[in-house]
């Protein structure tokens, strides 16, 4: 058996038997552990695909309904506001779980839209692939920003305006028909959902390497890959299990790092063989560049398509996260026309179409100098966050792996802490306690059928931490991770890993 030394000094005053006592706390199983108990228990969480029984009797009681399970923020805020966090007091949180930037004025940045018009004719339903004029106005903006000077040019027909990212996802995933899909670990959470709800696309783990064990493999992962694609895997696979669908955010969530230059090249070329590539680039503006001739320069797979009606890539982004407009719910789906037209059929029967009067206000802020504007200030302001994070988080002899490079997510390794605070759903139940709120790592362990043995999971050691809230909120969050770092090294471990809240009307947890 191995023990991992914690990351934080000793306490002097404690005795042998407290130390024995972290010792036998480090746990092995989930069934060992009340904070993974909980998760178990919430609908949607049960391992599914396992003998005799395949469905929870006691959670699938309505007849042919079975739940999907939630994304990791849905859950982690349902634990939270289980801990008495509300939205009427949510300045008194530190909510460094939420996958959105702040929406507030930021230096240098245009000023923030607080009215919109809405005049009468867009009370009237859009069309499913979007207001023309704002159609139009993503493919200038992509046209101006990635491909000048080439031949093959984007139009509105190349573009569908969806509400939201997931309903991008949900849209494309509706056309796909019965393929090989293939993923990474770890990415956005949503995806794990998608392939579980969309059974034509049967998911391909391309992270998973046979002869490595998954603890080991997450190591590999860090060290050697950087998180990032491996593309003459990726090719492999391809040929050997016949992967018709690749999806992949870039950059990534959560570990913020992206694939830019020769490597999406490389990239987007396999769409040219018969694969069809899926790239979530939501984050396309978070870089942050080492040389100040660079600030302003963001990443994108359109930089790299040869014939856009041609190569199979599809990209899906929006106002949430660089406009810093997740409220809106006003996103696009840029691909081939033929897509675009398949699109617009899913989308009729499965959301409708995205608000039409925030589809008008959107137009003038496509508008390429306005964006010039927003992509300086966001990098800068951004950049200076992160930095700020990243030297509180090395005081408090936190690892950070593999730095972010890109997005406002830093995939802390909790793994050298003491147990049972070096496991990512103890350690966010523990902060709940603390009013704040962070992501666990096995959200973004892609797992459709939710079948593994969590401690097994080679996100099981992580947290995601997002620098998307203000300054202030950020450092209430880190005080609070300090105060229960200090509190293991003075008193031990033994108050850690028991007594969670399962409801706002019940007492503390489960019995283990």
């Amino acid at each position: 058996m191995r023990f991992h030394l914690p990351c934080i000094p000793s306490a002097t005053n404690r005795d042998l038997a407290d130390q024995m006592h972290d010792i036998v706390k480090h746990f092995k199983h989930e069934k060992e552990s009340e904070a993974h108990q909980i998760y178990r228990q919430q609908a949607g969480h049960t391992a599914k695909g396992t003998l005799p029984d395949t469905i929870n009797p006691d959670e699938e009681t309505v007849p042919g309904i079975e739940h999907p399970g939630s994304t990791g923020v849905i859950y982690c805020s349902d634990r939270a506001m289980a801990n008495g966090f509300s939205y009427h007091n949510a300045k008194e949180w530190a909510n460094l779980g939420q996958g959105a930037p702040e929406v507030g004025p930021i230096p240098d940045a245009p000023p923030r839209m607080e009215t919109i018009p809405v005049p009468v004719d867009s009370l009237e339903y859009a069309p499913t692939t979007g207001v023309k004029a704002l159609r139009e106005a993503v493919a200038n903006l992509y046209n101006n920003m990635y491909r000048q000077g080439k031949a093959s040019q984007y139009t509105y027909e190349n573009v569908c305006i969806v509400p939201g990212g997931r309903s991008g996802l949900s849209r494309v995933a509706a056309v796909i028909g019965d393929v090989y899909c293939s993923y990474q670990i770890p990415d956005y959470t949503a995806y794990s959902q998608v392939l579980s709800a969309f059974k034509r696309l049967v998911p391909v783990p391309t992270a998973y390497i046979s002869r490595v064990e998954f603890i080991q493999f997450s190591d590999l992962l860090a060290t050697q890959n950087k998180y990032r694609l491996d593309i003459e895997q990726t090719k492999r696979d391809i040929r050997t299990q016949g992967l018709a669908v690749i999806i992949a955010s870039n950059p990534r969530n959560p570990t913020g790092q992206m694939i830019a230059g020769k490597e999406l090249k490389e990239l987007v070329c396999l769409s040219r063989e018969g694969t069809t590539l899926i790239l979530d680039e939501f984050y396309s503006w978070y870089i942050y560049h080492d040389h100040e001739k660079d600030f302003g320069k963001s990443v994108s797979s359109a930089e790299y398509i040869e014939d856009v009606n041609n190569d199979s890539v599809i990209i899906i982004d929006g106002l949430t996260k660089n406009w810093r407009l997740p409220g809106w719910r006003v996103c696009w789906v840029i691909g081939p026309k033929n897509l675009i037209t398949a699109l617009s059929q899913s989308g009729s029967f499965l959301d409708g179409g995205a608000n039409h009067p925030l589809q008008l206000a959107a137009i003038p802020l496509l508008d390429p100098a306005r964006v010039a504007v927003e992509k300086l200030a966001l990098q800068r302001h951004f950049k200076a966050k992160r930095d700020h994070v990243l030297k509180r988080l090395r005081e408090l002899h936190l690892d950070v792996d593999i730095p972010p490079q890109a997005t406002f997510y830093i995939w802390l390794n909790l793994e050298k802490l003491p147990p049972p605070l070096n496991n990512g759903l103890t350690f966010f139940e523990e902060l709940l306690k603390e009013k704040t709120i962070v992501i666990p790592g096995i959200f973004f362990d892609i797992n459709p059928a939710h079948r593994r043995n969590l401690f097994c999971s080679p996100c099981h050691h992580f947290v995601r931490l997002s620098f998307g809230p203000p300054l202030e909120e950020l450092d209430r969050g880190l005080d609070a991770i300090e105060g229960v770092l200090k509190s293991a090294r003075k008193e031990g471990t033994k108050k850690f890993g028991h007594d969670y809240r399962k409801s706002m009307d019940s007492g503390t947890g489960v019995q283990i």
